[in-house]
């Protein structure tokens, strides 16, 4: 979680324009964010089985259209287990599909975001990944 005043975030998508969509609106709201990226869901769970207790992110942005594990099956891996119950998990996706949307909050999202067309729904979507960050800790 928060390790010195500094916001973690782990953030799996395999499109790289999005990636740094998402991770500048990030930092021009929260300069000091460390936002560590993966390419696919495997990684994702990959990268969470490797952080120590202390490492762990303070919120996990997932995309749902993602190779090997999409961001459903990232979360079916992680729900009951204890040492990520704490954190949010927000998944965001191109799709607003209402099967995708229950899939995700029933397997334990905390929310379930469409991928902006404008800046203006970006800002929005990265002050509530801020504010999950905050309630995280």
């Amino acid at each position: 979680m928060k390790r010195g005043g500094t916001t973690h975030i782990l953030l799996a998508d395999d499109d790289g324009e999005d990636q740094e969509l998402l991770k500048e609106a990030l930092h021009a709201d929260a300069p000091d964010a460390e936002v560590a990226i993966v390419w696919n869901g495997a990684e994702a769970v990959s990268y969470l089985s490797g952080c120590s207790e202390g490492a762990l992110p303070d919120v996990i942005v997932l995309d749902y259209k993602m190779p090997v594990l999409n961001g459903a099956e990232v979360l079916e891996h992680l729900v009951g287990n204890e040492r990520y119950a704490s954190i949010p998990k927000i998944v965001w996706s191109s799709s607003n599909q209402q099967e995708y949307i229950d899939r995700c909050i029933r397997s334990g999202a905390a929310l379930f975001v469409t991928k902006p067309n404008d800046m203006r729904e970006l800002k929005k979507i990265t002050d509530k990944i801020l504010s999950l960050c905050d309630r995280s800790l």
